[in-house]
């Protein structure tokens, strides 16, 4: 990440897919995806990767699934709904998607960047990554950060709030 994934080798391959599904009228949870998923290039996950996500090499081996796999489940999981994500991982999906070759693939449906949402709604996200966003609400962080699942979860309690705070709704 530091290198900015430029020097040889080095892809932002797939590692987890966390996401949850919300009632677009009060926001709460309806349901939730959490997948493993084994990276191609570099099956070995970097000591700074693991310590930071708390995902392991062990954990890969045990429960990973191959990223086309991953990927269908969670196009299956999203049905038709509006994708909400705190930036652009979209762009992380079809660029593993043209990384491992894949062509034929069903289109996930359209995503929104929420950053732009919690900045209308005065909470500045430039610098932020995911899961601060709810702690900078004074919220408590459930769960470890950067796992996708709980950064998942965080995001929906955090844009529960701001609603709470009354903010409107982002558009679906």
């Amino acid at each position: 990440m530091a290198r900015h994934w430029l020097e040889p080798g080095q892809y932002k391959e797939v590692v987890q897919i966390g996401a949850v599904k919300l009632d677009g009228r009060d926001l709460s949870i309806l349901g939730e995806f959490d997948l493993l998923v084994r990276p191609r290039i570099n099956p070995e996950l970097s000591p700074y990767f693991q310590n930071l996500t708390g995902i392991s090499n062990a954990d890969i081996a045990r429960r990973g699934v191959d990223f086309l796999d991953a990927y269908a489940r969670f196009a299956a999981f999203a049905g038709d709904g509006q994708i909400m994500a705190f930036g652009h991982d979209e762009w992380i999906l079809e660029e593993n998607l043209r990384l491992y070759g894949i062509t034929e693939f069903r289109a996930l449906p359209r995503f929104q960047d929420l950053r732009s949402w919690f900045a209308a709604c005065n909470v500045d996200p430039r610098g932020m990554m995911s899961c601060e966003i709810g702690p900078s609400l004074g919220l408590s962080f459930q769960g470890r950060a950067h796992n996708a699942l709980d950064d998942a979860r965080s995001m929906a309690m955090s844009m529960e709030e701001m609603v709470r705070r009354g903010a409107v709704r982002p558009a679906a």
